[in-house]
């Protein structure tokens, strides 16, 4: 294991120098969190209510009753508080869904039900158990991987095909549900959410309406195309390999994966939102590097190639 940190840090050297997006392409609005349960096979009953009436139409209606008025302290969205688990998990499917709208899953339920055991097992060690997680497989070529809160983390057809074995999946799932547990979007999202909430308040919604939640969480698109910063970056790497050692990977597999992404041309169009909305790979394996640091040389841990499953 010791070579084996050489070797992470000779890549970190080797690699020192290297660097589209989502934000047009996705239609906001398209929710339905049981068709995210649909499309992992969860068999679940739809909800009897989906839609809210636009907002045009609820306005030409009637005014909300007293008791529906919108109550930034109740819902917990705005400055008054942390996120309920039901809160976040909420935010979550409005984001997920958004996302399902734009890019579907890939029609393979072995591949699904495979990334949800793996994700779920590595999820297992985060401590976050109040969550129900939820993985994908979105059926497309660009490589890349995005988490929303509540527990929602896909990974792109273009990016597993990269992968090779188990470890390096567990360690790219770990890195998102990183982003998850340490509440990195929701951190995003509060520090705007006071402007949503005095709309809310001023126009009077009703709180149960999904229309309060996408203005609350304002233009996710943004965010997605954005990025987080980098610093927040860095911390899902470091946790998500903690994440996948204690799981019974190796804690190669994230380093791994950085190493192959660092070695892509910068004008790959397959990687350009990646490299927007995230430190180049070349910097993060650097920044892993300097976090590590020897500390995992005694950590035995596998590979589990030969489980992968791979996309015919």
């Amino acid at each position: 294991m010791k070579t084996r940190a050489l070797k992470f840090k000779a890549v970190v050297v080797a690699v020192a120098l290297g660097a589209s997006g989502i934000a047009s392409a996705i239609d906001f609005g398209k929710l339905l969190e049981e068709r995210l349960d649909q499309e992992l096979n969860k068999n679940r009953q739809p909800p009897a209510e989906q839609t809210a009436p636009p907002a045009a139409q609820r306005a030409a209606a009637s005014p909300p009753p007293e008791n529906q008025k919108i109550d930034a302290r109740q819902l917990g969205f705005a400055l008054f508080g942390d996120y309920s688990p039901e809160e976040e998990a909420r935010i979550g499917r409005q984001i997920s869904g958004n996302l399902l709208g734009a890019v579907p899953l890939v029609r393979d339920d072995k591949l699904q039900n495979y990334v949800n055991l793996v994700g779920n097992w590595v999820a297992a060690q985060s401590g976050r158990s109040d969550l129900k997680w939820r993985f994908g497989v979105l059926d497309t070529e660009d490589i890349n991987a995005f988490a929303a809160p509540g527990g929602y983390v896909f990974i792109t057809k273009g990016l597993y095909r990269r992968l090779g074995n188990e470890a390096r999946l567990a360690g790219v799932l770990g890195h998102e549900i990183a982003h998850v547990t340490k509440k990195h979007h929701l951190k995003v999202l509060k520090q705007s959410s006071l402007i949503g909430a005095l709309g809310q308040a001023a126009s009077k919604k009703a709180k149960d309406s999904d229309q309060v939640v996408q203005n609350l969480i304002g233009n996710g698109a943004e965010i997605m195309a954005r990025g987080l910063d980098k610093n927040a970056e860095f911390e899902a790497d470091r946790v998500g390999i903690v994440f996948a050692a204690r799981a019974g990977y190796e804690p190669w597999g994230l380093p791994d994966v950085l190493q192959d992404l660092a070695g892509l041309p910068a004008k790959d169009a397959r990687a350009g939102l990646l490299f927007k909305t995230h430190p180049h790979p070349a910097d993060r394996l650097a920044a892993l590097g300097e976090a590590v640091d020897g500390r995992l040389d005694a950590v035995q841990g596998k590979t589990l190639a030969d489980r992968f499953y791979r996309i015919k």
